[in-house]
């Protein structure tokens, strides 16, 4: 007779030697028809995990229920393939440590669209699976509003159509694939930085593949692609970043890092009235002395948010360590052709120019009058120290071919603009909400 425990532990281990092969057998299906994720497809190791949901990842390991995973594959190969994917990408964008402060029921089903909109965008015969007409619906609505799918554009939206408790739960269980319990778990940030940077590295060098195999121009590539590089973008604090156009001068102020009080106060005890040193009355401090802002005025760009953005580098302009007591700052305005040109010299003109401030323009987007308009004040004089420019727009527009002498940034906010045309020489910086302090 056959031990009952003997044969149980024969029985799991046959489930598990089972479930491991079909596991193995998507990663090497998706090797065929995703070569730009050959690392990552490999990263994971698998286990199974009887008491716990379909599928999990902490990030290293895939957990699988054994009799679900079993039931799925029955059911269709191409379910396991896309629960594979999927907890991928929920790795290569990092969404298993950046909930935050925000609510997990919504950060979770924004998660999992943003995922699921990679997965329904790619038409290959592993992964493809018919949309149903409710989820065509909800990538419709969420595609009104941005043009890129992040899980934080997303979770933006859903809290902004102020969802029912019973229309939270149907989208949940529309995009449900794996469990997000293991996101939740407490681990050293020794443990969670070394994942995130794991992962981040891996999502880089993607991007860099993808574009070299030319899955930029691949319908089925072009979805994860756009978020990959949404993801890839160098993070700018904007206050930082407008310290590029600072420059080095003397301004009349006491410096305290020269001045020694020992023996001022030293002096001042020894001869009464005299110290032996004093501060000096001038100081070298980097600030902003020299720079243009461009306005996009054209029909696709919101004037809401251009008057938010002057107002954010009002705000930085107005901080007394943030530029000298006399700029020459130009703010202009600008569609197809130059519409204003306001002259900024001082901290109360700013504040005169903020306060009357209007829109001109609405045609058509060239972004070459304004440089072409710049160029010629250089010449004419008007600058002496230029550092740089700044063009706050959607980048659906002209832009000129030579590199002008000076630092050019195009501005743009996050998931309304179009970047595929900026110039190798000029900065980009994406603006978010929370940059502009919209509510």
């Amino acid at each position: 007779m056959i031990d009952p425990v003997k044969e149980r532990q024969i029985k799991e281990l046959e489930e598990v030697e089972v479930g491991h092969r079909i596991l193995m057998n998507a990663r090497n299906e998706l090797y065929l028809n995703f070569r730009y994720l050959d690392v990552a497809l490999s990263s994971f190791v698998f286990e199974a995990d009887r008491t716990g949901a379909r599928f999990s990842t902490d990030g290293y390991v895939i957990y699988y229920q054994p009799d679900l995973l079993f039931s799925l594959y029955r059911s269709s190969r191409i379910l396991i393939n896309r629960a594979f994917l999927h907890m991928l990408f929920h790795c290569l964008f990092c969404h298993l440590s950046e909930m935050g402060n925000r609510e997990k029921e919504i950060w979770d089903v924004s998660c999992d669209i943003a995922i699921e909109s990679i997965l329904d965008s790619f038409y290959v015969k592993s992964v493809y699976r018919h949309q149903s007409a409710y989820r065509r619906e909800i990538y419709g609505r969420i595609k009104a509003r941005r043009n890129v799918f992040t899980a934080e554009g997303i979770y933006k939206d859903l809290k902004g159509m102020n969802l029912s408790t019973e229309e939270l739960g149907r989208m949940a269980s529309e995009f449900y694939v794996d469990s997000h319990e293991l996101w939740d778990e407490e681990e050293e940030p020794r443990i969670r930085t070394q994942r995130q940077n794991k992962w981040q590295e891996m999502r880089e060098k993607m991007e860099t593949e993808m574009e070299s195999f030319g899955e930029d121009d691949a319908q089925s590539g072009r979805s994860l692609l756009e978020q990959v590089k949404a993801e890839n973008r160098e993070r700018y604090d904007y206050k930082g970043f407008l310290r590029k156009f600072a420059v080095l001068r003397e301004e009349v102020e006491v410096d305290p890092d020269s001045f020694d009080p020992v023996f001022y106060t030293y002096g001042m005890t020894l001869y009464k009235n005299m110290p032996l040193i004093e501060p000096l009355e001038t100081r070298e401090v980097f600030k902003i002395e020299e720079f243009v802002i461009v306005i996009d005025t054209s029909m696709s760009v919101s004037g809401d948010l251009v008057k938010l953005f002057l107002e954010e580098t009002y705000g930085v302009l107005g901080e007394s360590e943030s530029y000298f007591r006399k700029v020459n700052i130009h703010i202009i305005q600008c569609d197809e052709e130059i519409r204003s040109d306001v002259t900024i010299t001082s901290k109360e003109e700013m504040e005169d120019y903020m306060e009357h401030f209007t829109l001109s323009g609405f045609g058509g987007t060239d972004f070459r009058p304004a440089f072409e308009y710049v160029n010629g004040m250089l010449n004419k004089g008007v600058f002496k120290k230029l550092r740089g420019l700044l063009y706050f727009t959607d980048g659906k527009g002209i832009y000129p071919l030579s590199m002008p002498p000076y630092e050019t940034a195009f501005v743009f906010m996050e998931d309304q603009y179009e970047d595929i045309s900026v110039p190798g020489w000029a900065m980009k910086v994406i603006l978010t909400e929370d940059d502009l302090n919209v509510q």
